[in-house]
């Protein structure tokens, strides 16, 4: 999946199960490493980790649609300056949250947390948990399309 937009690009994609056979484990036998490149005004650095369960994969792209459908809501700072995503996971790895809605597009929040975080901001720099993000403004039928993509990517890994 790719949403990109003149400045930022986030492509995302499920790479392996973390565990190669199913052993009876509900969680995990379905950990799903998910390889991520990001691309931003401020360099460009790529990931990979055990970042979704493959049931919360699924949600990424439901997700997307209801965003693209405009059943999402926008969402800002609180009083604090801390954001909040609307759509996060058992590892705070990855989440997402609308930062801006049209009639044209939407500008998807992507959170970046933990191993997700760009290299220079590893260490005693690392931002709290959802607290980096790179927002991408993206037009609606490429917000479908990049649901579509991710629902392709994921039909080689069905819950087991």
């Amino acid at each position: 999946m790719l949403l990109s937009d003149r400045a930022n690009s986030v492509e995302l994609r499920p790479l392996t199960y973390q565990f190669a056979a199913a052993h009876g484990y509900r969680y995990d036998d379905n950990w799903l490493v998910i390889g991520g490149t990001v691309t931003t005004p401020d360099g460009v650095w790529s990931f990979t980790d055990p970042a979704l369960l493959t049931d919360e994969a699924r949600e990424v792209s439901a997700w997307m649609r209801a965003a693209a459908a405009g059943t999402v809501a926008v969402t800002g700072p609180d009083v604090e300056g801390y954001l909040s995503p609307d759509t996060w996971f058992n590892e705070p790895v990855l989440a997402f949250s609308l930062a801006d809605r049209d009639e044209t597009g939407a500008t998807i929040r992507l959170h970046l947390s933990l191993e997700a975080t760009p290299p220079w901001r590893q260490g005693d720099d690392r931002p709290d948990i959802y607290q980096y993000f790179v927002e991408v403004r993206v037009n609606t039928a490429a917000l479908l399309h990049a649901a579509d993509q991710w629902d392709l990517a994921l039909a080689s890994f069905p819950t087991r």
